[in-house]
């Protein structure tokens, strides 16, 4: 009867194991779908500061699907384009976005900055990306709600 608890208690945990192994490994992050920019915050002393909202007509979207990002800022004040495509990996609280292709003015700011790496906030509905100074204190943020 021993031997039999045993097997039995074995058996049990290969299967539960690797189940727990499995959940530890995934992101609880989800950026699948369409986000519209609601606004800005600028920080001080990694304090919010101020908040910049859209202004005359502004505004901003991104799309998350399988690994990709493509988003597109309309400002009817700027008379450049401004667009990009490219991957996005989500690891340890962390977005980065690496762009491929983009408009002529997005395309002068890639070859300078090859990554956009923000720490990720995320909502039930929304997500907040912000961006760190070279000391890694919060300088800003993008706050995006989902378009359902």
């Amino acid at each position: 009867m021993k031997t039999f608890v045993l097997i039995l208690v074995g058996m049990c945990s290969i299967f539960i194991i690797p189940e727990k192994r499995d959940s530890a490994s995934i992101e609880p992050y989800n950026l699948e779908g369409v986000w519209e920019l609601k606004h800005h915050f600028l920080y001080e002393n990694d304090k919010v500061a101020d908040t910049v909202l859209n202004q005359n007509g502004y505004r901003q979207v991104k799309m998350y699907s399988k690994g990709r990002v493509m988003w597109t800022r309309f400002d009817p004040e700027d008379s450049n384009e401004w667009f990009g495509y490219g991957t996005y990996t989500i690891k340890d609280g962390m977005l980065e976005e690496r762009l491929e292709y983009a408009s002529g003015p997005m395309m002068k700011i890639v070859d300078t900055t090859k990554v956009f790496r923000f720490e990720l906030v995320m909502g039930k509905n929304s997500y907040q990306q912000i961006t760190l100074d070279e000391e890694g204190h919060y300088a800003q943020s993008e706050n995006y709600d989902k378009i359902e």
